[in-house]
């Protein structure tokens, strides 16, 4: 059922209202009050909104009436976004390099007109009438405060199973029966931890393996616990003991006399613990919980089982790494499903039947539950007609019952907190089996407003890789490479589903994979009030018109769009009108290899924060470009030998800067020293750049440069001023790829990031025959690849200084495989406090 992610939204209209900077609301001088009432009553709002979202799936009223909160609520935003753009228009108008001084002093000395203050007077009085026009009906609903802590339902699991029911875990089982016969190395090594998504069969697992024979021979005691929502010590205490002694009656006994009677039940026992079904991520209370177990003797030979869903969690329980659970084959998944599709035997009656089956089976992608779902959907069900509905259907528009696939999924959705809930339901915008990046993920969710604001010393960007971190932890996403500044992942299909599930509201998928689909996009999009993202696919092989028409049409309708992706289209031209869209704040033209110039009005897109012109056809960068002051990323392709000057107090917020194929480009401007605000920097295929502009060295907060397919480039930069010796700058990580005519490495940016720099990459450099002496002043580099460097013969004497490196890495680079080799190579020894190192020829 569809979400209104209500409390998510007051939240963040609330955090805009408090972050509108003095300037701001000054703009609209009397909407002072007006502000401060909406404040108020959104603020008594958000106190219940918590309660009417648990209870809005029992009351149909009060669904709708969140609904109509929701649109009032987005309108709140539109609204305070408008001070934003009014106030960036403002300063864009001081800004201006052909305005005189006179007029900046007397720009800078009044408010904006009075009509823009009259007129966010009336939006915001009209918002605060609407309010009011519900507070009857909200208020009858009589709503409670309760806190953000999010929960699963309680549930109960039984430690028996029939192995005959049990298909595709025998690979499974052997694997953790043979992790419990292994001796414990210490007393802290005990937890096994069985990791994956609801649905994958942890619990089934788990049951398989308590049962067998070997493991009730090797634990005299065995002990099963369903710990699901609430982690509390006296609780599972007593579940413990009862578990034990059923007879044993521990409800009235104190925390201290519970703990005596376990000690007294556990003494000399060796015995298996399974704590299925775990969620708490309160540290404290795990190791509470493990001391006390600890405290008895036989504990160290005894062992623990945990199952979850949370890799956070299995890695505060447990120093030993996760028992990842895969999806089952195909041959496994085929049996299962025939098996709650079917009576014993009737599938052989029935082999049409069966080859849709197979088609449905894939749709599962390995999860047994699911499997089962959509079998038991099916069961005694012989007319093809139903298989093929079965077929044709997304599973989450299935019904289900309560311990079907989606609704055991969407207890981890209910177990987020609630920013990251719509974070995930934004990714239901893509297509199943899309590759996700990390760092375009994180601008879409940027641009949206999906972000809660950095704390001091975090960019907004940071915010976003701690949410997907949290995705990961969750086993929600599956991280798939890293590339060091961003990573790639995927989404299960099911998750996949789960996320359309909840967003249907928020979200609105089209298809066009047809001409005649497409002619009909602009008459759904017509009927669509609200629209902030917009995210064309496959546009490369589509009508130019009728692709032309799309656009006007999102121009002209959609004024609040916040972001906007047009990848591979087939436009020669953006609209003029593209100006309008002053609340966007991520574009993407990549591979729009038409496009070779930009309208006139692209200088009023104010707001943006990511522009990405990588893959165009631009024969240079506009000024209007440079004017665009929030922008935070940035990356360009342009044709031209030469990139126009940056000027001072332009782009001061660019945090990503990246020449993309700019195979023109002879040099960079030095008024690179004036994007103070940069931390990463990639220079990918310029092959005509022969160097670095010294002024890099003024950029104290860049991170990561990472320079590829430069052939032509020079990085030889000497220390040559005395300041140049005390230089501090922040550099983690930096990354040679495929420069052909390297020869040294730039000694003023390293050798100025010597306390910070974490990783050093250097591939495909063929020219390189020696690396300085000097790099062994990094004092703080941790790992240090080198591949395909077939000159390079020894590495820097003196390796052995650098005492925080952790990993080395050397492939296809004969000499030095055949000098370090471990403990057969001549100078393997210089290398051999180095915890891990990878040779490969």
């Amino acid at each position: 059922m569809a979400e209104t992610f209500l409390f998510s939204i007051a939240e963040r209209v609330l955090a805009k209202i408090v972050h509108l900077s003095v300037d701001e609301v000054r703009l609209a001088f009397n909407v002072k009050t007006d502000l401060k009432k909406l404040e108020d009553t959104m603020i008594s709002i958000k106190a219940v909104l918590l309660d009417a979202e648990r209870q809005q799936h029992q009351n149909e009223k009060l669904r709708l009436c969140m609904w109509k909160l929701r649109n009032i609520f987005y309108d709140a935003e539109d609204v305070i976004d408008d001070f934003k753009c009014e106030a960036l228009r403002k300063q864009d108008a001081i800004n201006h390099p052909n305005i005189n001084n006179l007029k900046v002093r007397v720009l800078g000395s009044f408010c904006l007109p009075l009509s823009f203050s009259l007129k966010m007077s009336h939006k915001i009085k009209d918002i605060n009438g609407r309010l009011g026009e519900l507070a009857t009906e909200w208020n009858s609903f009589d709503l409670r405060q309760c806190d953000d802590s999010r929960h699963v339902f309680r549930r109960e699991t039984i430690s028996f199973v029939d192995s005959s029911d049990v298909i595709g875990s025998d690979e499974d089982k052997e694997n953790i029966i043979s992790m419990l016969m292994k001796p414990s190395e210490d007393r802290n090594v005990p937890v096994i931890p069985i990791v994956g998504i609801g649905g994958l069969g942890k619990t089934t697992l788990a049951q398989f393996v308590y049962n067998d024979d070997r493991v009730t021979s090797l634990f005299p005691l065995k002990i099963w616990i369903c710990v699901s929502e609430e982690f509390d010590l006296s609780r599972l205490l007593k579940l413990i003991i009862q578990s034990i002694n059923k007879e044993e009656n521990c409800d009235d006994l104190t925390l201290e006399a519970v703990h005596a009677c376990l000690r007294g039940l556990l003494n000399d026992k060796k015995f298996l613990l399974v704590l299925d079904d775990v969620w708490n991520e309160n540290q404290a209370k795990w190791v509470e919980l493990r001391n006390l177990l600890r405290s008895t003797d036989g504990f160290s030979p005894s062992k623990i089982i945990v199952t979850t869903r949370s890799l956070k969690v299995a890695s505060m329980m447990s120093s030993i790494p996760s028992y990842m659970l895969e999806g089952f084959s195909l041959d496994d998944c085929l049996t299962l499903f025939t098996k709650w599709a079917f009576n014993d035997g009737d599938e052989r009656h029935h082999p049409n039947l069966t080859r849709i089956g197979e088609e449905i089976v894939k749709k599962c992608k390995g999860v047994p539950l699911a499997l089962r779902t959509l079998g038991s959907l099916l069961f005694q069900k012989t007319d093809e007609s139903d298989w093929i509905y079965i077929r044709e259907s997304e599973i989450w528009t299935l019904q289900q019952h309560e311990n079907d696939i989606l609704p055991e999924l969407k207890l981890s959705y209910k177990h987020l907190p609630s920013h990251l809930q719509r974070c995930l339901a934004f990714l239901s915008l893509y297509k199943k089996d899309e590759i996700y990046y990390s760092d375009k993920v994180i601008r879409l969710w940027m641009a949206n407003g999906l972000l809660e604001y950095p704390n001091q010393n975090q960019e907004w960007e940071d915010v976003g890789e701690r949410y997907l971190n949290e995705l990961l932890s969750r086993c929600l996403i599956q991280k798939e490479k890293d590339f060091c500044l961003y990573f790639t992942f995927t989404m299960h299909d099911l998750v996949h589903d789960l996320a359309l599930d909840v967003s249907q509201k928020e979200c609105k998928i089209v298809n066009s994979e047809t001409e005649t689909k497409l002619v009909e996009v602009p008459r759904i999009l017509e009927e669509i009030k609200k629209v902030q993202t917009i995210i064309i696919q496959d546009a490369s092989v589509k009508s130019k018109v009728i692709h032309e028409s799309l656009i006007n049409l999102c121009f002209s309708k959609f004024k609040y769009l916040r972001a906007l992706e047009l990848r591979n289209s087939p436009l020669t031209a953006l609209p003029n009108s593209i100006g309008t869209l002053r609340h966007l704040r991520d574009l993407d033209l990549a591979r729009c290899e038409g496009i070779r110039e930009l309208p006139r009005s692209f200088y009023k897109l104010r707001s943006l924060q990511s522009l990405n012109l990588g893959g165009t056809g631009l024969k240079q960068l506009p000024d209007s470009v440079q004017r665009l002051i929030e922008l935070r990323h940035l990356e360009i392709t342009v044709t031209a030998e030469h990139l126009k000057e940056i000027r001072a107090g332009c782009w001061t917020s660019l945090q990503y800067l990246k020449l993309n194929w700019c195979i023109g480009l002879e040099c960079l401007p030095e008024g690179m020293q004036y994007l103070k605000s940069l931390r990463t920097l990639v220079l990918f295929r310029c092959g005509s750049l022969v160097s670095l502009p010294r002024s890099l060295k003024f950029l104290t907060k860049l991170e990561h440069l990472e320079i590829v397919r430069c052939f032509r480039i020079n990085l030889k930069m000497e220390l040559e001023e005395e300041e140049d010796k005390d230089l501090q700058l922040s550099l983690k990580t930096f990354s040679l790829l495929g420069l052909d005519d390297l020869g040294d490495l730039p000694r003023l940016l390293l050798q100025g990031s010597s306390s910070t720099l974490q990783q050093l990459r250097i591939k495909h450099c063929l020219e390189l025959s020696v690396l300085p002496v000097w790099p062994l002043n990094l004092t703080s580099l941790r790992e240090l690849e080198i591949s395909s460097c077939h000159y390079l013969s020894a590495l820097p004497e003196g390796i052995d200084r650098l005492t925080n490196l952790r990993k080395l890495t050397i492939r296809g680079c004969p000499e030095l495989s055949k000098r370090y080799r471990k403990n057969r190579g001549e100078d393997w020894h210089k290398i051999a406090h180095i915890r891990k190192v990878v040779i490969k020829d």
